[in-house]
């Protein structure tokens, strides 16, 4: 656990960071408000120990500064004049808890085991809110428990796995489940879709930049590795990705260590890559588009999800699923398909997979009557 103290009194602050050694925590220190929010911009920090009462800025306007740039670590407010009124306006504008000086060494440690459990608990939430908002594969078919049992034998190793297969066929939500059911699941998830980004800022996404080293680099930035340190990189659509980047991705999947853009030093992280592609990777390396040794580093395990049309036993459960969840999005109860509308969606081929699917279930929801009939399908698809 990293633990930042922001104090003007250099006693105050050095000790503080001596008994939070001792007890096995890494802490920095910052003598000020400028340079606490510096530090907080660049490493993350659980907890963030901040005086209130400092010459030029006060900790309450490094506590809104630090809310309004959401970072997520728990704020602790400490200060010798501390009373009722002044801890209830720190909590009202965002701080964890509130300490008196003299500060005491339980009362600390308390607090810091505290926000600990928040700061799971928080990560625990916003799995748990992904999986209620349609993050998880839906379908029992052939295919699809055959996926499952492959997460559920790769997810608890650190083995990298490309997820192949066609657009729409939910290859993210495969990549998800992977980091949900494995130790990493409390840290962070960070997804990259490398189709998405211009190939000149590419390594500048990935790996970050240094303040100054290219035109529009106006402050330091920590790339997409740095921000998934602990956690789990999702690189999407891998097969885009330029062969300079892939140089780049490459050293830091064998050295587990990379350097930003415009700096020289060497940074240490501890990520789990999975990666995602349409593209047939083999075919990619013989024409020259994509690193043989790359291919290798991230294929330990493929996992190739099948299309909707090689599933669509799977079609029926999948309907009845967006149909509860569009409906329960716009505030209505669910509507039914009849067993000819079902039937006439799985005689047709679904190019665009899942994503088509669901698209054609909201259509039919909005056009369509009080239960949608194989009519309404012959209308609207």
């Amino acid at each position: 656990m990293k633990i930042l103290i922001v104090d003007d009194e250099r006693a105050i602050r050095n000790s503080l960071k001596e008994i939070l050694l001792d007890e096995g925590y890494q802490a920095d220190v910052a003598e000020d408000g400028p340079s606490a929010l510096e530090a907080a911009a660049k490493e993350r920090y659980d907890v963030i120990f901040c005086d209130i009462k400092m010459p030029g800025m006060e900790g309450t306007e490094v506590l809104e500064k630090l809310v309004e740039e959401g970072i997520d670590s728990a704020v602790v407010m400490i200060s010798g004049h501390g009373d009722i009124q002044t801890a209830v306006e720190c909590i009202k504008k965002g701080a964890f808890d509130f300490i008196q000086k003299p500060l005491d060494l339980n009362r600390i440690l308390i607090t810091i085991k505290n926000a600990t459990d928040r700061v799971k608990l928080v990560a625990d939430n916003k799995i748990l809110k992904k999986k209620v908002y349609g993050q998880e594969m839906i379908g029992h078919s052939t295919a699809l428990t055959h996926i499952r049992e492959m997460i559920d034998k790769v997810a608890p190793t650190d083995a990298r796995v490309l997820v192949t297969g066609a657009n729409g066929s939910g290859k993210e939500l495969v990549a998800r489940s992977l980091h949900q059911k494995s130790a990493r699941s409390a840290m962070p998830y960070i997804e990259v879709n490398c189709a998405a980004i211009p190939s000149e800022l590419i390594e500048s996404e990935l790996f970050g930049h240094e303040k100054g080293s290219f035109t529009s680099a106006i402050k330091q930035h920590k790339g997409k590795f740095e921000q998934a340190d602990g956690g789990t990189l999702f690189l999407d659509e891998v097969g885009d990705m330029s062969l300079a980047a892939q140089a780049k991705v490459l050293r830091v999947l064998q050295e587990k260590k990379l350097s930003r853009v415009g700096s020289d030093k060497d940074i240490e992280v501890n990520v789990r890559v999975i990666a995602a592609t349409n593209k047939d990777l083999r075919a990619e390396i013989a024409a020259g588009n994509f690193r043989e040794d790359l291919y290798h580093r991230l294929s330990v395990i493929v996992i190739q999800v099948p299309s909707l049309d090689d599933r669509k036993e799977d079609i029926p459960e999948l309907v009845n699923y967006f149909s509860e969840q569009i409906c329960a999005e716009a505030g209505r109860a669910a509507r039914a398909f009849t067993p000819e509308a079902i039937e006439l969606l799985q005689q047709r081929s679904w190019t665009g997979n899942i994503r088509e699917l669901r698209n054609i279930v909201e259509r039919l929801l909005i056009l369509g009557g009080n239960s949608i009939t194989a009519e309404d399908v012959k209308l609207y698809v």
